[in-house]
């Protein structure tokens, strides 16, 4: 009768350390996909990041009115193109690893005057290839 009792606490326990393993790898699981998600967000805050910098930094570039489309790429990876649209209307462009952002302007004279309302997360004209970047 002695050996039965042992054996059945022998069977509790490992009963015991099967469920808490697999507790344990369900709770591995949710915490590895939760530094997913993290990592991307991360990432994605970083890229929105770079592109509002690009387009500022492109805010104050000197370009050349003379072309149509223009384009520079900082030291971290961003782009920023200038495009010129029909009459005095301009467009600039700034994308980071797919992040893309748009500024409306006017030339005046030899500088170009940016739109008071900020830029877009949108493509502002109903052309969308214009808003593509070169």
């Amino acid at each position: 009768m002695n050996r039965e009792r042992g054996a059945s606490s022998l069977a509790l326990v490992l009963l015991l350390l099967v469920l808490g393993s697999l507790m344990l790898q369900g709770l591995n699981q949710a915490q590895r996909r939760q530094v997913a998600m993290v990592n991307d967000e991360t990432l994605a805050l970083r890229d929105t990041a770079r592109a509002h910098s690009a387009l500022q930094w492109g805010k104050i570039l000197s370009w050349q009115i003379a072309m149509s489309v223009q384009c520079r790429a900082n030291s971290d990876g961003a782009r920023v193109c200038l495009r010129q649209l029909n009459g005095d209307a301009i467009l600039l462009m700034a994308e980071s690893n797919g992040i893309q952002l748009w500024q409306s302007g006017t030339r005046q004279g030899n500088g170009i005057v940016f739109s008071p309302h900020g830029w877009s997360d949108f493509c502002p004209l109903q052309e969308k290839t214009l808003c593509q970047m070169p």
